[in-house]
């Protein structure tokens, strides 16, 4: 609930007004509690719990979202909210407070959520539980997905209060915990935010939006990326201990130092206009802060204030692969890979992260030479590292610089006097551009040739006139549509001969194919050479799953005697649908160093996959069992399994039609042939089946990419627990058993470790590409030292304790 207050208060009496002090807001209450009556009568499906507090032990459940419970003054309140996420076909809901001032959904907004925008299922339920913490369930396993951990502080009740802050309270009604003290993307009217407090703008996939407002130790507020791009500050020098940032009815927000005392302020436009009651502060999705006021007349949120007035000065408002543009409606999206940048007719319009603009095309792919592609008042910039680099260079010098250079991506060139030239070494690139722009930009791209022919027919080529007789030429046309119709007819009976072989040429394949139980022969085409198995004869090849290699893995053998592996999928709770589409986007992935499936079996409870038998088993078994003395013979060996996974990882990641992400890279999940070459197993059963965390807020194929760095260490260290040591003991000990004097095992031995530190940083974005990496074991690209002094933090993906590591500046 937002509430104007009288011109010319102190922030001492601000402060009390937001606490349900003031005779004004009492006024107002009565008004909007009757406006919410009136419009529940005309909501026959709405079922609102209005209390002033709730006991312990209540709950509402995701089955019965349309029960909600109200705050007293009816402008609150708190429960299941719709959350349908398109991308995963599935609705999904929200647990938090919204704007409850009748039918009209244009109004009744979220201010809050539980765990920041946590998406749960149907079967889920919000609780007060019996030892005072307020909890989120997931049924009916019981897990515990959200707590406010409050379980020894005496919670007697919880109430959502008139200003929106849902508390719990102990005895005597001290408030023992608050919605406000854990904002998500809003302030409402008297809610502050201090140091170390964010706003996190909402996403609308499962992960983390990439943007906050942070309120930093000296008090200065700012719009961060990824807490490492600041695109937006209040600038200010700021006198005294700054206390808070708080946000008031009238539209106005300021910094509070600890005397109460104003050091800097912005105001809505519509500032303290008394027709508005309704107002709120917002990170959006977009990466801008906004001040929203509620307009009765036109019943929509107007916006008062925005932070950055041109969104295309948002870093990467875009997205990747994308240029943001201005026209007479604001800003557009275009895409990078266009023969020319036309602005103002953009593909759509600002949505953060959601660019539908094609990946780059690897540059060390290109069939031909490469061409560099000239974009007028353009910048660009560099997404994610390495890092980009200034150099003083004139225009023509900056484009030949960088079509000279093998690592150079893209260029700018400023054109603005200072003859900087700014070369990208990344090809995760996005920029802005619009007539005022004083930059040109170069872009690194495949010489296309310019097509010699056509397809299809030849425009040059003219049917030859049949030369006739006068007497003749109705014999000669009937003749020649005799023998136009004998052609057709026969290329048509040639053609179906030709499909009925075709047809039974194949079947008789699958029937070959397909083992033959006899039982359920057809095979659903949509899976191609798949075979599709009964979980009797799952049984049959396993010997009833006598021979188990592992938890949930079975050695068996087909009829014709072929090995093969046969993995229980225990946990894959996908419906039969997801199932089949994922079993067939496996089916079709074939690379030297991916384990071949080759079947799998779905009926009711029991899902299977089978693969291809691979004899020399796991990577860890051979790895970690090796003798120190022979590690010199075998790093040529080590260093190309390494370089086998990251081929598959990248197969993976960017060759195939969709994005896999592997899920569980670790070494028991690459198998060595008899030759030893790595085949990378159990891949993508995750991110297919839809078993990825949706609260992680790092994406699976960067954790990919983390799991990889660590795997990395294990194959140079021959150890399997490499965060436990100091890592510079642990290399140099490597070295000492290579005993190598050789320079270019060193020099590999240094590349390796170096590019498993990039990997391995705790920022997803400093990260490689898993192509970058590629190259950096294949020797043709070259890789910087890491910094110095990190932190490397698995971002709770095994739960491993955070190890600190220093690296030798030497």
């Amino acid at each position: 609930m937002c509430v104007t207050s009288n011109k010319g208060v102190n922030y001492e009496k601000f402060i009390e007004h937001f606490q349900g002090k003031t005779r004004k807001f009492e006024r107002l209450s009565f008004v909007l509690a009757v406006f919410v009556f009136l419009g529940s009568v005309f909501c026959c499906f709405c079922i609102e719990v209005a209390m002033v507090s709730v006991p312990l032990g209540f709950e509402i459940s995701g089955f019965d979202r349309s029960r909600t419970w109200v705050s007293q003054n009816g402008v609150f309140a708190f429960g299941f909210l719709e959350s349908c996420s398109k991308e995963d076909e599935v609705d999904s809901f929200v647990v938090g407070i919204r704007y409850n001032l009748g039918d009209n959904e244009a109004v009744n907004v979220p201010v809050w959520s539980v765990g920041g925008g946590l998406r749960v299922s149907m079967n889920s339920t919000i609780r007060l539980s019996m030892d005072g913490r307020l909890i989120l369930l997931d049924n009916p396993s019981g897990v515990i997905v959200w707590s406010s951990d409050t379980s020894s502080l005496g919670i007697r009740k919880a109430s959502l209060l008139n200003n929106g802050n849902l508390v719990l309270v102990g005895i005597e009604d001290n408030v023992l915990w608050q919605s406000f003290n854990s904002p998500t993307s809003t302030l409402l009217p008297g809610q502050s935010l201090h140091f170390p407090q964010t706003l996190r703008a909402p996403s609308k996939k499962s992960t983390s939006s990439y943007y906050s407002f942070v309120i930093r130790h000296s008090g200065e507020l700012a719009l961060v990326w990824e807490n490492n791009v600041t695109y937006w500050s209040n600038h200010v020098n700021l006198v005294g201990s700054v206390k808070e940032a708080i946000f008031d009815g009238n539209g106005l927000l300021g910094l509070i130092d600890t005397s109460n005392k104003t050091v800097w302020s912005i105001s809505s436009k519509d500032f303290d206009e008394p027709s508005l009651t309704l107002r709120r502060l917002k990170m959006d999705s977009d990466g801008n802060l906004r001040i929203y006021s509620w307009n009765h007349v036109h019943h929509e949120w107007n916006v008062g204030w925005q932070a950055v007035e041109n969104q295309c000065d948002v870093f990467g408002s875009c997205g990747l692969y994308s240029l943001c543009g201005l026209n007479s409606s604001g800003a557009v999206c275009d895409c990078l890979y266009q023969d020319s940048v036309n602005w103002g007719t953009g593909l759509s319009t600002v949505d953060s992260g959601s660019s539908g603009c094609k990946k780059m095309v690897d540059l060390g792919n290109c069939k031909m030479n490469t061409s560099m592609m000239v974009m007028r008042q353009t910048f660009l910039y560099g997404l994610y590292p390495p890092q980009d680099v200034d150099i003083m260079l004139s225009e023509k010098a900056c484009k030949e610089y960088c079509s000279n250079d093998t690592t150079c991506i893209a260029a700018t060139s400023k054109n603005d006097g200072t003859g900087i030239c700014t070369i990208k070494r990344t090809s995760f690139i996005s920029g802005y551009g619009n007539p005022s722009v004083s930059a040109t930009s170069f872009l690194k791209v495949c010489l296309v040739p310019q097509a010699v022919s056509a397809r299809g027919a030849n425009p040059h080529v003219t049917a030859k006139p049949i030369p006739t007789t006068r007497g003749g030429d109705g014999k000669n046309f009937t003749a020649a549509i005799a023998l136009i119709v004998l052609v057709t007819a026969s290329g048509f009976v040639a053609i179906e001969m030709f499909v009925f072989w075709f047809m039974y040429r194949k079947w008789k394949i699958k029937a070959h194919i397909r083992i033959p139980f006899g039982k359920d022969a057809q095979m659903n085409a949509h899976y191609n050479s798949l075979i599709r198995l009964s979980f009797e004869e799952i049984k049959e090849i396993t010997s009833d799953l006598a021979n188990k290699l592992g938890p949930s893995v079975y050695k068996g053998a087909l009829p014709n005697k072929t090995t093969v592996i046969v993995k229980a999928l225990n946990d894959v709770t996908a419906n039969e649908k997801d199932f089949r589409v994922a079993v067939s986007t496996l089916g079709r992935m074939h690379h030297r160093n991916l384990v071949l499936l080759m079947g799998f079996c779905s009926e009711a409870n029991n899902r299977f996959l089978m693969y291809e038998y691979v004899q020399n088993g796991s990577l860890d078994k051979w790895l970690l069992n090796m003798e120190p003395d022979h590690n010199e013979g075998t790093w040529q060996q080590r260093l190309d399994i390494a370089l086998g996974v990251a081929r598959a990882l990248a197969y993976l990641h960017s060759e195939c039609q969709i994005c896999v992400a592997h899920g569980n890279l670790k070494l028991e999940n690459v198998l060595l042939d008899e030759n030893f070459n790595p085949k990378l197993t159990d891949f993508g059963l995750g991110s297919l089946f839809k078993e990825e965390a949706a609260s992680s807020s790092v994406s699976p194929s960067e954790r990919d990419i983390y799991m990889f760095g660590e795997m990395l260490l294990q194959i140079v260290t021959c150890k399997r627990d490499i965060l436990s040591e100091n890592l510079n003991h642990l290399v140099e000990k490597t070295n000492e058993e290579l005993n190598s004097e050789d320079s270019i095992i060193s020099e590999e031995v240094e590349r390796v470790v170096r590019i498993a530190l990039w990997c391995m940083q705790n920022q997803p974005f400093l990260r490689p590409s898993i192509g970058e990496v590629v190259k950096v074991l294949e020797g043709t690209l070259s890789v910087d030292r890491p910094p110095l002094g990190f932190a490397f933090r698995p971002d709770q993906m095994d739960g491993r304790v955070l190890t600190e590591v220093e690296l030798d500046s030497s």
